[in-house]
C-alpha cells in the first residue's frame, strides 16, 4: 500500500492525488524517455502543486522511487533533493558553518549577499551534476525548491542545467504555479519569465 492510500497525518488534496497518480505512466513512456514530439526542445518538465500540500508530495516521491525501482529496474532514476546538495556544496567549499553563523548574526539579506558569488549557478550546476547524478541517468527528479529559496531560484538553476544535460528528461517538483511561461513560487513570489519547460501533468 502506498503512502498515498494509508491514513496520512496531513490532509490530502484529491485533485493533486489524481495528478500524482499519472506520473509513473507518464515518465516511463517511450515518448517521454526519448523526448519524442518535443522537436529540438530540451526535455525539462515541471510538476507544479499547491505549496500547502508539500508533505503529500514528499510522501509521493518516496513512493515513486520505490515503484520505479521495483517495476522499472531497467531505468536509472536519480532523485536530487536540492537542500541536501546545497548543504554538501557549502560544506565542501568550507562555507556551511560560516553561512549558518552569518544568518544567525546578520540575517538573511547579509547571507544572500555573501553567497551570491559562491552560489553562482555556473559553479553550483556542475557540482550538482558531478555529485548528485549517475553517469548516465534515464530520468532526473528534482525536489526541495521551497527549502532552498531564496538562496537559490528554480529558473536560474534550470537555465544553468539546460546546456549541460542536453535532452536528458528532468522533472522539477515545484511548490507553486507554472503556466508555461512563468514560475510563481508558493503561489506568491513571481519569478523571471521561464518558458523552456513543459507541464508534466496539467
Amino acid at each position: 500500500m502506498s503512502p498515498l492510500t494509508q491514513g496520512p497525518s496531513h490532509r490530502e488534496d484529491p485533485h493533486l492525488k489524481d495528478r500524482l497518480n499519472q506520473i509513473v505512466e507518464k515518465i516511463t513512456s517511450p515518448a517521454f524517455l526519448s523526448g519524442q514530439g518535443l522537436g529540438n526542445e530540451i526535455g525539462f518538465w515541471i510538476f507544479d502543486y499547491p505549496p500547502e500540500h508539500e508533505l503529500q508530495v514528499r510522501e509521493y516521491l518516496t513512493f515513486l522511487e520505490g515503484v520505479l525501482s521495483r517495476q522499472h529496474s531497467e531505468l536509472t532514476v536519480d532523485h536530487v533533493n536540492l537542500l541536501r546538495v546545497l548543504r554538501d556544496y557549502l560544506h565542501e567549499r568550507g562555507f556551511l558553518d560560516k553561512a549558518i553563523a552569518m544568518q544567525q548574526a546578520k540575517g538573511d539579506a547579509a547571507l544572500l549577499k555573501a553567497l551570491r558569488g559562491p552560489l553562482h549557478m555556473d559553479k553550483f550546476a556542475p557540482f550538482l551534476i558531478r555529485h548528485a547524478l549517475s553517469d548516465d541517468p534515464d530520468i532526473i527528479l528534482l525536489s526541495g525548491v521551497g527549502s532552498v529559496w531564496p538562496v537559490m531560484r528554480a529558473h536560474s538553476l534550470l537555465n544553468a542545467l539546460h546546456g549541460r544535460l542536453g535532452h536528458k528528461p528532468l522533472v522539477l517538483f515545484y511548490p507553486g504555479r507554472y503556466d508555461g511561461q512563468s514560475l510563481t513560487l508558493f503561489n506568491q513570489i513571481a519569478s523571471n519569465h521561464y518558458y523552456r519547460a513543459f507541464s508534466l501533468v496539467p
